[in-house]
Order: C-alpha cells, then sequence, then structure tokens
C-alpha cells in the first residue's frame, strides 16, 4: 500500500522505521506537527519524526491545523490507501479521515478500550496496572474508540518509569503496526469493536497532577514519581520552592516520620508519607541537573525540623 505516516515525538519513530523498511509498502509521505521552539535560544526544530523522514527523503507536511484546505488537497493528490499514526499530536477531522481508501490506523499505548486519551503509559502505572501494551485500531470521530485490529502486550515492571516502559512498547508496537499494515492490504485482518466494558481514561497529566502528596501512602507516592518521569516531573516543595524528584523507592517497615518529615543520613534521604517512607535517591532542585539526593541534602544543609511539602510556592 501507499501510506502516509503521521506522527511527531521520539516515540514514533520506531514505527515509522519499521514501515520504511517493509518491502510490501511505501511510506509516500509523513504528516508531522510544525517545527516547535526548543533550548535556551527558543530556535524552532523540527520534530524527531520530520527528522527521520527527511534523511529517507521521505515528502513531509507540516499543517498548523489537519483541517488545512492546503494540507487537504496535497494529501488528496498523494492519494494514500492508508495512514499509520503513532503520537501525531492534533485531531483529525472527518474530511481529512474519509482521504484514504483504508482509513487511518492509529498505534495506541494501551490495551483498548483502557485508557483512552493522551498519557495511556502514565496512567497505567499511576492505577498499578501489571500489565498493559500497544493497540491498533481504525480512527472514527470518538476518542480512541474505534475497532480494534491487534494487541501487544507489555508487563510493567515494578521500577518502570513512563519512559521506560513507553520506549519498550515503542518498539513493541512498531512490529504490530506494520503487521496490521499488511493484514489489512492482503485482507486477513479485520477490525473488531471495543467492548462497552473496561473503557477508563487517560487525560494528559497536568503540572499539579504531579504534585506528590506526602499523605498518600507510599505505594503511591512511587507510582506517582514514576508515572510522572520524565513527563510532567513529579515534584514537592522545599524551602518555599519545587524540588523535582527524579527517582525514589519505598522503603519496608516502619519508620516513625511524619508525612513530608526528612529524615537524612550520610548516603540516604528517608522522607515520611501516609504509610511508611520512602528513599529519594534523585532530585533536581530548581535551575540546577539532576543529582544524588544525599549530595543534595549535604549541600542545603537541612536543619532539624525542615520537611517536604509546604504549601507556600515561590
Amino acid at each position: 500500500m501507499r501510506l502516509v505516516f503521521a506522527g511527531t515525538p521520539e516515540v514514533a519513530v520506531p514505527a515509522l522505521d519499521a514501515l520504511i523498511a517493509s518491502e510490501r509498502h511505501e511510506v509516500v509521505a509523513v504528516v508531522t506537527r510544525p517545527d516547535a521552539p526548543a533550548g535556551r535560544g527558543r530556535r524552532l526544530v523540527a520534530s524527531p519524526v520530520a527528522e527521520r523522514a527527511e534523511e529517507a527523503g521521505i515528502e513531509v507536511l507540516k499543517p498548523n491545523r489537519p483541517r488545512d484546505e492546503e494540507f487537504l488537497a496535497r494529501l488528496r493528490e498523494i492519494g494514500p490507501d492508508c495512514c499509520p499514526v503513532v503520537a501525531y499530536g492534533a485531531l483529525l477531522p472527518k474530511v481529512a479521515l474519509d482521504i484514504p481508501a483504508r482509513g487511518w490506523v492509529n498505534l495506541h499505548f494501551s490495551l483498548l478500550p483502557a485508557w483512552r486519551g493522551a498519557a495511556p503509559v502514565q496512567h497505567a502505572i499511576l492505577a498499578g496496572d501489571q500489565i498493559t501494551g500497544a493497540s491498533t485500531f481504525l480512527i472514527e470521530e470518538g476518542l480512541d474508540s474505534g475497532p480494534v485490529y491487534g494487541t501487544v502486550t507489555e508487563e510493567v515492571r515494578p521500577t518502570d518509569t513512563s519512559g521506560d516502559l513507553l520506549t519498550r512498547l515503542a518498539f513493541a508496537g512498531s512490529g504490530l503496526l506494520a503487521a496490521t499494515m499488511d493484514g489489512i492490504e492482503d485482507g486477513t485482518l479485520t477490525a473488531v469493536p471495543q467492548p462497552a466494558d473496561g473503557v477508563s481514561l487517560a487525560p494528559k497529566l497536568t503540572v499539579e497532577d504531579a504534585q506528590v502528596d506526602w499523605a498518600a501512602p507510599a505505594l503511591r507516592v512511587d507510582r506517582v514519581v514514576r508515572g510522572c518521569t520524565p513527563a510532567p516531573g513529579a515534584w514537592t516543595v522545599f524551602r518555599g520552592e519545587r524540588l523535582k524528584l527524579v527517582a525514589a523507592r519505598p522503603l519496608p517497615g516502619e519508620d516513625g516520620l511524619a508525612p513530608g518529615d526528612l529524615a537524612v543520613g550520610k548516603n540516604h534521604v528517608h522522607v515520611g508519607t501516609g504509610s511508611h517512607a520512602v528513599e529519594l535517591l534523585w532530585v533536581q532542585p530548581q535551575g540546577k541537573k539532576p543529582m544524588r539526593a544525599a549530595d543534595w541534602a549535604r549541600g542545603v544543609r537541612i536543619a532539624p525540623g525542615e520537611r517536604l511539602g509546604a504549601a507556600d510556592v515561590r
């Protein structure tokens, strides 16, 4: 089939690579989000998918909105048979959905109908799921509600961050998407409607969602830190400023620490929660690079009675 691939971030690149490598299909163009400012100079930078497509000599389309008439006209000219999608980042209007004869097929990083939405991997970790996966489905106008072509499963490991898990799913899902294109082309795959039961939503996490509540149990604190790493980044407050929590782990047993209380040793920083303590492993103060929590504690010279999680933030 003639394919137009839609995707934007690094996590979409393995799927693009798998389709470029396919001997059965041709990626004739790529659709991605417009160049965005990045870095200290805030200069415009092309998306990872755009960069990979340009390396491969593939035409790149960067509409401000996928309903722009110039983009739709070019898509009609290209005449794709199917449009595979991975983390494109914009809603596709019906007028665009109707152009490819075999529709737009999305690779979504959950086992649908679980975790429909923008942040399925983060929500799977926050919820404590032990198994997740990826699904390919035919895009409809509803939110991730279309019929499913296929799935792969992936274990959620106890120390997984959302970044760790998403990286594994990106590579496992790339094979699934390529196989889905094959099955659509040769007629061996039929999309199956999603069940009405088991629907859960995974909206994009906000900075507020990533604030650690030290009164919550240690298990919840651990999930928030892992689920919000690398983005939007779990955080707390120390001396009125945000302190990013890069890595932590729950500690077994009773510790006598109240929520937010600090116990600092030569090589450790423990924090009380609503159950038992967690150990901070890596933190990132405002304006600085990530550092070991014990090094941070020595540098700031934590005084007796100081704690994490005060309400005031500068």
